[in-house]
């Protein structure tokens, strides 16, 4: 393909009329290439439209039909367009649809008695009458383009304010006919499709078939950039002077000797992948990740005192000040015996478990403050993220701009599919915890109907009656006049009534640190026996005396934030019991829920969040610096994933700077990274 051609910007486009530019230009659509990748977002079959229906359906249909009778009325507040719309086949046996849009008004300008109309949405009846109610539509009047619009599978594209489907459509059509002649297709055969057909038959294809085989054709293209830019990141790291972090192992034997519990096969086998990376020149670049409860801090603090008993600091950053001073407590608890020196570095606190004079801290902990604190870190031997996803791939870089290049391990309690660790963390050698400690027990999961707030109410006084304490979570801090759902501060005041003379606390992101940490601690030490809370808790709160957690409005979590929310809670030999409370009866979000009823099994679960809700809300992909996945699907294409890994490294090995012609369309995602910094060879 002709990549200089296709980066031609929209204004130079002579094929184009001036009017037809500024439509592409609306949509943000800057550039030959991207026009090209406006891909549909569905299709409509117009060779052969469905008959008019006769009764309600759950499945949306496309009918043609001529606009009878357009009418306005005002029902509630609100105008109503209601468009009588007939078959043409013009017989007794004719069938009749009635679509309404409300609060259009200009639809009555656009619309008239005679005129033919497409029509796609889902019939439903209602006293004897067929309703469409806000159906999308197109006008089927205008000649000359039927072989576009008409006859034919129809793409249907996302549009914005201002561009309509049919102009849209023709300037695409347009823009496929130019790329035929650039490039003139071959066939469309699924192993003799190029590119340049595959972009033809996914914008108008010739069959079902077809279109399918131009996706995949597509897919595998965004998974070869996705997986270039993982390769270039991971070469560019092993390019890198780093330095051996590890001597003899003798403290690190004599920490894990002095733990009251055993540790579990799988942070054993972490612990050795951890401690073979670090006694390597190259520096390590790691992911540790497992589900709630499997220990990973623990094989965190074993690999940071590798790094102090080799002669260097280890600096351990968290997401939040809360976690961030959990850790340090930890850290101190556990690392007192061994005299090491350990400080806290946040935002708002500075604290050390030593004199400033005995030398400077061993192990710091904190938060992104850490990132500009680099007078406090001159021998840094090993960083160490956790909750990785919710920084940025920019934070990440930062800390390992110094030279030589420490070490670094990131940490995820979030268990990632395994497509989505190839992709958002492509460039990481990966260890897994998959097994729980032993003295941990299985969490009780139901999920309730909302009005069950009695019966909880009664259960929470009889858990804390038996020396317990309790998370009550909410989505939001404050009730809000667009989201009909439960706040935390609204609902404080109740629970503090319901459940008098309990002691109940409130915690959100709106507390200062200091306000945030009195109370975490009030309820460490079981002043506070009932928790209100927002999301704040969701990662590191350990308080084992916590057995019960109620979550409330639970179906606007996502599976993966339920399932870290409960992690709070069954982190002792104690029975633990979670509550999901909702006010939704669909089968969809019940469903949802009752996931989390059948399974603790974090990775099952986070495959299933990745099937309903996709990969860019789970780990915030858009931080991540990788190409987006417009066709791509992390679920049902995992088999082209692990091939395009392959083909990605073929293509690196053969032409490094990507400069064959080839090659050439991968270029704009690596110059892009290099751009934003994130290319860590620079």
């Amino acid at each position: 393909m002709n990549v200089n051609g296709l980066y031609q910007p929209i204004e130079q486009l002579a094929w184009l009329t001036e009017p037809q530019r500024k439509l592409a230009l609306r949509l943000g659509l800057t550039t030959w290439r991207l026009l090209l990748e406006h891909y549909p977002r569905r299709y409509e079959d117009r060779a052969r439209f469905a008959p008019f229906p006769t009764g309600s359906s759950e499945q949306s249909i496309c009918l043609r039909g001529k606009i009878k009778k357009i009418s306005a009325q005002y029902f509630g507040g609100r105008k109503i367009v209601e468009v009588t719309l007939e078959d043409l086949l013009d017989t007794v046996l004719s069938g009749r649809v009635f679509c309404r849009w409300f609060n259009q008004h200009y639809l009555q300008r656009m619309l008239a008695a005679g005129q033919e109309l497409i029509v796609f949405g889902r019939p439903k009846q209602y006293r004897n009458r067929i309703y469409l109610d806000h159906p999308e539509f197109e006008i089927a009047e205008e000649e000359g383009e039927e072989n576009i619009h008409m006859g034919r599978i129809t793409p249907i594209y996302p549009l914005t304010e201002g561009v309509r489907q049919r102009a849209l459509r023709a300037i695409m059509f347009r823009a496929i006919q130019e790329l035929q002649v650039l490039q003139p297709p071959r066939g469309v055969g699924p192993h003799l499709m190029s590119e340049e057909e595959a972009l033809s038959q996914i914008h108008f294809p010739e069959s079902w078939h077809a279109r399918e085989a131009a996706r995949k054709v597509l897919a595998m293209s965004e998974f070869v950039a996705m997986q270039i830019v993982a390769q270039q990141r991971k070469r560019s790291l092993e390019a890198l002077k780093g330095e051996r972090h590890v001597a003899s192992g003798e403290l690190t034997e004599q920490f894990l000797a002095a733990l009251p519990y055993r540790t579990t096969l799988a942070q054993k086998r972490a612990i050795r992948e951890i401690r073979n990376d670090m006694a390597k020149t190259v520096p390590m670049n790691r992911l540790l990740q497992g589900d709630v409860g499997a220990g990973k801090t623990l094989v965190a603090a074993t690999a940071m005192i590798y790094a102090v008993e080799a002669g260097y600091q280890a600096a351990l950053m968290a997401p939040t000040q809360v976690l961030a001073e959990q850790h340090f407590d930890s850290f101190r608890r556990w690392l007192n015996p061994l005299d090491l020196r350990i400080a806290l570095r946040t935002g708002t606190r500075q604290e050390a478990s030593h004199l400033e004079l005995h030398g400077e801290p061993q192990i710091v902990i904190g938060t992104h403050a850490l990132l500009y604190d680099a007078g406090q870190l001159q021998h840094l031997g090993l960083v160490v993220i956790d909750e990785q996803h919710k920084f940025g791939v920019l934070q990440r870089s930062k800390l390992l701009e110094r030279r030589p290049v420490p070490d670094l391990l990131v940490m995820s309690a979030t268990p990632i599919p395994r497509t989505l660790a190839m992709t958002v963390y492509g460039d990481l050698e990966v260890s897994v915890l998959d097994e729980k400690p032993a003295n941990r027990r299985s969490i009780i999961t139901r999920v309730r109907p909302s009005a069950k707030i009695p019966e909880a109410t009664s259960f929470i006084r009889e858990r804390v009656a038996a020396g317990r304490q309790v998370y009550i979570v909410y989505p939001v801090i404050e009730e809000s006049e667009t989201l009909s759902v439960k706040a935390a501060t609204t609902e404080y005041r109740k629970w503090e009534k319901l459940l008098a003379p309990l002691r109940c606390g409130l915690l959100h992101g709106r507390l200062t640190p200091q306000e945030k940490e009195r109370v975490m601690e009030e309820f460490r030490s079981a002043r506070i026996e009932v928790l209100i809370s927002t999301t704040v808790i969701e990662v590191g709160i350990d308080v084992p005396n916590a057995t019960v957690m109620l979550i409330e409005s639970s179906e606007r979590f996502g599976l993966a934030q339920l399932h870290q929310l409960r992690g709070r809670i069954g982190r002792s030999q104690h029975q633990s019991y979670c509550i999901l409370l909702t006010d939704r009866e669909d089968p969809e979000a019940i469903d949802k829920l009752a996931i989390l009823e059948r399974s603790e099994n974090g990775f099952e679960i986070a495959e299933a969040d990745l099937r309903i809700r996709g990969p860019g809300d789970l780990l915030g992909t858009a931080q991540s610096g990788l190409p987006p996945l417009r066709l791509a699907s992390l679920i049902e294409d995992e088999a082209l994933l692990f091939r395009a890994k392959d083909v990605a490294r073929t293509i690196l090995d053969q032409d490094p700077l990507l400069q064959l012609p080839q090659h050439q369309r991968f270029t704009r995602f690596a110059i892009k990274i290099e751009e934003n910094g994130t290319n860590l060879a620079n």
